[in-house]
């Protein structure tokens, strides 16, 4: 049934204002004020002094990842039902290849879990290894399964470890296809030599998680990703940024006119690392994830990238792994696995920090948490837009309601939640997926399956100047025949 959303407010990225929307067949077909419809063929939703944003768009999600010896406590299922709970109605996963495994291989396996996921969905590849079927298989997966984005692993050496000559020719072949490179920057040599010392000394707990991580760890891998994605021209978006050093890196770069982006997760922008010391161990190893959170004086600095515009992207890392999970790594902290949960609180976290902390504004709420990764992405105007003949995707918000954020009520699989006992003021209400109510009042009405695989085609906006300018930028012999 079509649905009318009555008297709300809509908040998209440029404007605010009053509307009715209306949503059929899975789209919004009309934007006005006091929207006549026929009643009997409509449900219609009171939404006054609510208001009507596009659904959130996480781009950085690992549903049923299998990691580190054991795989994330959250399956599609159970992990988009919490991005419906949190107002997120697409996610971006990732298919992680072992090194050896065929690309193709490895999707397809991606996709048989994913068919159960009850929001929309669709994925980076990691190039964790290289040779010309990587290479083939790149292209297959742009042109035929709208995969037009590429991720690389700088860190877990003897692993999934991407070294430079794997991002010089991925990086190369990106731009070749149109897609975007995507890196986890940490200098993955530092990281293990790191290790290695604190195990000597005899700091095996997770307090020595962040020690190996240090910030110029995170910072050295970003400024080498961006330098060898500039000398080849080719566009690159930073994952998890974390650091001053890695803000730094990306503006230094953008004020160059390179084409960079950066993410930041809502978890880096209000956890410190004081969680570490936590005198519990299993508290404090539910909080080991990579990069590991920072000293508080980060933050600060995450938050004016994010106001500038140096960053563009929230999102969650969400990679959720339980209390027993944790405890593989009770004597060695580089065997705990790596991920913490996040994907139903982003947006009201967002919310109660950035814009009722005075940080943002609604639109660039907006912007933040949804139009800028469908974006970049190349999903918009379909994806991260409230306006007729986009996606009906659409959530619902309350922003004088509030609530206690604990892992008591959270919908994911684990036992902790990395936001415990904040208290937040401004909760979704309602999700819509795909024009249907998925969530609404606490209740999940969407069902395993509901959820729809996202093709994202290449060559976004951003390549139109990209083209031109390596045109541009040609070399040419010199012509030496008459001299």
């Amino acid at each position: 049934m079509a649905i009318l959303l009555r008297g709300g407010t809509v908040v998209t990225h440029e404007m605010t204002y009053k509307a009715d929307v209306l949503c059929e067949d899975g789209k919004i077909t009309k934007i006005g004020e006091d929207l006549a419809v026929n009643e009997s063929d409509v449900e219609i939703v009171d939404v006054s002094e609510k208001l009507i944003m596009p659904g959130g768009i996480d781009p950085h999600t690992h549903m049923q990842l299998p990691f580190m010896g054991t795989v994330a406590a959250d399956d599609f299922a159970s992990g988009t039902a919490a991005a419906l709970a949190g107002g997120t109605t697409t996610i971006i996963d990732f298919v992680i290849p072992s090194p050896g495994q065929p690309l193709m291989e490895a999707y397809q396996q991606w996709r048989d879990w994913s068919e159960k996921s009850m929001s929309n969905y669709t994925f980076h590849v990691a190039i964790t290894w290289w040779d010309d079927s990587v290479h083939k298989d790149m292209e297959t997966l742009a042109t035929e399964y709208g995969i037009n984005s590429f991720k690389h692993f700088m860190a877990y050496k003897n692993a999934i470890m991407a070294t430079d000559d794997i991002l010089v020719s991925s990086f190369t072949r990106c731009m070749e296809l149109g897609a975007i490179a995507t890196v986890h920057a940490e200098n993955g040599e530092l990281v293990y030599h790191l290790q290695q010392q604190l195990m000597e000394k005899g700091i095996t707990g997770p307090e020595a998680h962040p020690l190996s991580r240090p910030p110029m760890v995170e910072g050295e891998a970003a400024y080498r990703a961006i330098s060898i994605a500039e000398t080849l021209g080719a566009p690159l978006y930073l994952v998890h940024c974390s650091v001053e050093e890695s803000v730094d890196a990306i503006r230094y770069a953008q004020q160059r006119g390179h084409h960079v982006y950066g993410e930041v997760l809502a978890g880096h922008l209000t956890v410190d690392d004081s969680v570490y010391q936590d005198v519990s161990w299993e508290r404090a190893a539910a909080h080991v994830m990579s990069p590991p959170f920072r000293p508080k004086k980060h933050q600060d600095v995450l938050w004016k990238a994010l106001q500038s515009g140096t960053l563009q992207t929230t999102a969650t890392d969400h990679c959720a792994f339980c209390n027993e999970q944790k405890a593989m790594g009770k004597d060695n902290f580089t065997q705990i696995p790596n991920g913490t949960a996040g994907v139903e609180e982003r947006l009201a976290v967002l919310w109660e920090k950035g814009v009722n902390g005075g940080k943002i504004t609604p639109n660039e709420f907006v912007a933040v948490t949804s139009t800028n990764a469908a974006k970049i992405f190349n999903m918009y105007p379909a994806k991260g837009a409230v306006r007729e003949g986009s996606d009906a995707d659409i959530v619902i918000w309350d922003p004088k309601g509030s609530k206690v954020i604990s892992a008591e009520t959270h919908m994911s699989n684990i036992e902790t939640n990395i936001f415990e006992g904040m208290e937040v003021t401004g909760v979704p209400v309602m999700t819509i997926c795909n024009g249907n109510i998925a969530w609404q009042n606490g209740e999940l009405l969407a069902k395993a399956g509901d959820g729809k695989y996202v093709m994202r085609p290449t060559y976004a906006n951003f390549y139109q100047s990209l083209q031109k300018r390596k045109a541009l930028a040609e070399p040419k012999a010199v012509d030496r025949t008459s001299a």
